[in-house]
């Protein structure tokens, strides 16, 4: 037999580290919004590598700190190439003092990879004690028992109240492997907002018929209502006719059960559907505001260009005819022309190099043209969130541009740190500085020479939007790079001698 140590997510409050990831949809039909939140922590324990061993072998459940009490033990035989589990637990209280949602117990199979299996409903009877036999395809995994809404659950939550523990006759060489599964959080079934009333249990009514009851009202906390309508009034026609089963005097309990396993079976798929669909929907809108993005940024550029070319073209023409006016000989004539060839031929070199540089920037970011010179925009999601690390895509598309910019060591680069109005203006102006110092540095460790870049923090002063939307406060966080030089027809100033000394070059 081989003992695995498998490293399995459990709640923080075991120890272990915690990261939280929300979620938010809102419906366009009723503005309804959504919110379910995951929780990725890590715990270590055994697992046991069972595979085709003949025979079977023991194992132990001890409880964790949520439920001390709660022991049990399991035997595990392979049979026709799957491994059957006799489990026996005790000590187990009832699952609702974890929380109204609770009304029960799931057995889970845990891989070495972190995936994990429901294998069976842990039901609890009148001694504390229950009973379950089951089987897996799985041939390495750990067990585990969490107290979840409903038996048909496809994540555990981080109601952990059992974990396997190798019996002392338990031999075999142990391997370390690295695995982390998905919990739902405490609460996580109950996005902001929404009230779950609590659950009376009726003796007379089989668990399976609250277990129902719960699965329809998760699924539509989570928004199966507006983004899985179709499956969501399924369930509730199928919720329907168990509570009419459930109303009648003398109660069938083997048809309630029946329908009632069918109800949360509905919910649940109406539930995933849900979630799936909030998800592609958040997606889909990010890349549409980027598209949209790039493309006004590129209308603004091509805008700029033009109005730049006709203010050159006048002034061309205005030097042109005042040099003409003035010559008085054949001589000062064609020395006039010769200069005024030169000139076009600089200008038509610059714009085209300018040209040019705004195609290859705008591949990488989005880049407009401006009096100033091309601004490349750097969104806040190249960053991590309230803070100044760049994300490797951020340090991909810089390493892109610095390749571009090396080319032409006459480039100027100016570098410029903005935020919304969220927060304090202190908190802000450091970050503006630092997130601009960040683009320099790693700039700088592309061999951009730090004499021909500067960096410096605006904080909350210049925004470009109204911070009074998100979407206005989304493009006011940014870090733009101003690219100039007489090679392209633009000079930015010199750095301010009162800038703070990390800010200068």
């Amino acid at each position: 037999m081989k003992v695995s140590a498998v490293f399995l997510a459990v709640l923080a409050g075991l120890g272990a580290s915690t990261l939280v990831q929300a979620q938010t949809a809102v419906s366009s039909e009723n503005n309804q919004t959504s919110t379910y939140r995951v929780n990725v922590v890590s715990r270590t324990t055994r697992a046991v590598s069972y595979k085709h061993r003949s025979g079977a072998t023991m194992i132990n459940f001890q409880g964790t700190n949520l439920m001390p009490a709660a022991a049990g033990e399991a035997k595990v035989e392979s049979k026709r190439g799957a491994l059957e589990i006799e489990a026996v637990f005790t000590g187990l209280d009832k699952p609702t003092s974890f929380g109204n949602e609770y009304l029960t117990y799931v057995l889970w199979a845990i891989s070495p990879e972190g995936r994990p299996v429901n294998i069976g409903e842990v039901l609890v009877g009148d001694n504390h004690r229950s009973k379950l036999d089951v089987t897996t395809d799985l041939q390495a995994f750990a067990l585990i028992v969490t107290a979840e809404p409903y038996y048909a659950v496809r994540l555990p939550s981080n109601i952990v109240v059992l974990e396997n523990a190798i019996r002392s006759d338990t031999v075999g060489a142990t391997e370390a492997v690295d695995a982390k599964y998905e919990l739902i959080d405490r609460g996580g079934y109950i996005p902001t907002g929404y009230h779950f009333d609590p659950v009376v249990l009726n003796a007379k009514l089989p668990l399976e018929f609250f277990e129902a009851r719960n699965a329809v009202r998760i699924a539509k906390s989570a928004g199966a209502e507006s983004f899985a309508s179709a499956s969501y009034e399924n369930a509730v026609s199928q919720m329907k006719r168990a509570d009419d089963l459930a109303t009648v005097r003398h109660v069938d309990r083997k048809s309630l059960i029946a329908q009632s396993r069918e109800v949360v079976q509905t919910a649940d798929d109406a539930r995933e559907i849900a979630v799936k669909r909030i998800d592609a929907d958040s997606v889909d809108a990010d890349r549409d505001a980027a598209a949209a993005q790039v493309a006004e940024a590129t209308a603004k550029s091509n805008e700029d260009m033009q109005g730049r070319r006709n203010a050159e073209a006048a002034s061309i023409d205005a030097q042109q005819g005042q040099r003409d006016a003035e010559a008085e000989s054949d001589r000062n004539r064609a020395a006039a022309a010769t200069s005024d060839q030169q000139l076009q031929r600089a200008v038509q070199e610059r714009e085209e190099l300018r040209a040019r540089l705004l195609q290859q920037f705008n591949a990488i970011l989005a880049t407009r043209d401006t009096a100033r010179g091309l601004v490349v925009n750097l969104s806040d999601v190249l960053f991590d969130t309230g803070k100044y690390t760049l994300r490797p895509t951020a340090r991909e598309k810089l390493a892109k541009i610095s390749g571009i910019i090396l080319v032409y060591p006459d480039l100027r680069l100016a570098i410029e740190g903005n935020t919304d109005s969220v927060g304090g203006d202190a908190m802000n102006q450091e970050l503006s500085e630092q997130r601009a110092g960040a683009v320099r540095d790693y700039l700088a460790m592309q061999n951009i020479p730090l004499t021909s870049m500067t960096s410096r923090g605006f904080g909350r002063t210049q925004p470009v939007a109204s911070n009074d939307t998100k979407e206005g406060r989304q493009q006011n966080r940014r870090v733009e790079m101003i690219v100039s030089g007489d090679v392209i027809g633009t000079t930015v100033g010199a750095v301010s001698q009162n800038l703070p000394l990390s800010n200068r070059p």
